[in-house]
């Protein structure tokens, strides 16, 4: 007689990368004896939420949320979602001036994600709506909002949305950093897992991207069911903007641009002066 499997939740987007990340580790093609993965789609403004109360084992969350649960989890070293010279990025209809649009409320995707964080390093003490970041767009195209903030797969759409892009917050870090990666998203695991089980899910979550990255066909075709109605290319393009070999390993200018980050947002008061930067540590590295 077997012993049932230990559950593990994963919370993760519901987005192309996100799934191509995790492909392996859904379909079952990793083996993980002992262990079942469940995976849990939300938003993640919606995860960053749920990491607060230490809702799942495994979560993709937001840099900019991190400090809030560092006492639960701990990040690591494979799962990042950097932009390198690329991000989330303001965009308006109207043809406004960046400055114009800084002095009107900015639809953004979640209080907590990064996307935020970034505007209000970039822009200064802007006001703020949250808004899904699916109906940031469209809500701009109603004319309820002059301008917001896109993420996901708008970074690719927004042209054929009509919009006009006043500034790439990925080209703005890069440039005011000499090159650093601007840091979004990564993946963490539960603290009170123990430190073996947590290298181990750490390393199944790496292989997982190693195989997705070397063998694309299978884990793209599954990625597009989460893309919204974008096309063949434009998911591979996506995919590959955020899944790369960045995400297999943070590397030394990743964790440093991370550390900045938070170091930054520390400084205009968007994180716990309690917090320090230079301590997170990155399983796996």
């Amino acid at each position: 007689m077997h012993d049932t499997p230990r559950v593990v939740k994963v919370g993760h987007s519901p987005d192309p990368d996100d799934a191509f990340m995790f492909h392996a580790l859904t379909t079952g093609i990793i083996e993980t004896p002992g262990f079942m993965f469940e995976h849990v789609l939300l938003d993640i403004e919606t995860l960053n939420e749920k990491a607060m109360n230490g809702e799942y084992e495994v979560s993709a969350v937001s840099i900019h949320a991190f400090p809030e649960i560092s006492d639960k989890y701990t990040l690591m070293n494979c799962g990042a979602s950097m932009g390198e010279g690329y991000g989330p990025m303001l965009v308006a209809i109207e043809d406004i001036s960046l400055e114009e649009a800084c002095n009107k409320p900015i639809a953004i995707p979640g209080e907590k994600t990064s996307a935020h964080l970034a505007l209000r390093l970039a822009c200064g003490d802007v006001q703020t709506v949250i808004v899904p970041f699916d109906e940031i767009m469209p809500r701009i195209q109603s004319g309820e909002f002059s301008s917001g903030v896109i993420i996901h797969e708008g970074q690719l759409t927004w042209e054929s949305n009509g919009m006009n892009l006043l500034l790439d917050l990925g080209i703005w870090w890069n440039e005011k950093t000499g090159g650093l990666p601007l840091p979004l998203g990564g993946n963490v695991v539960r603290n009170d897992l123990g430190d073996d089980l947590c290298g181990q899910i750490t390393e199944w979550v790496k292989q997982s991207i190693e195989i997705a990255i070397s063998n694309p066909d299978e884990a793209l075709d599954f990625a597009r069911q989460w893309g919204r109605g974008i096309d063949e290319e434009t998911n591979s393009k996506f995919v590959q903007m955020y899944v790369n070999e960045r995400t297999i390993d943070y590397k030394e200018d990743g964790r440093k641009s991370i550390v900045k980050f938070l170091t930054e947002g520390k400084r205009i008061g968007m994180i716990n002066q309690n917090f320090n930067p230079s301590n997170i540590k990155f399983i796996g590295e």
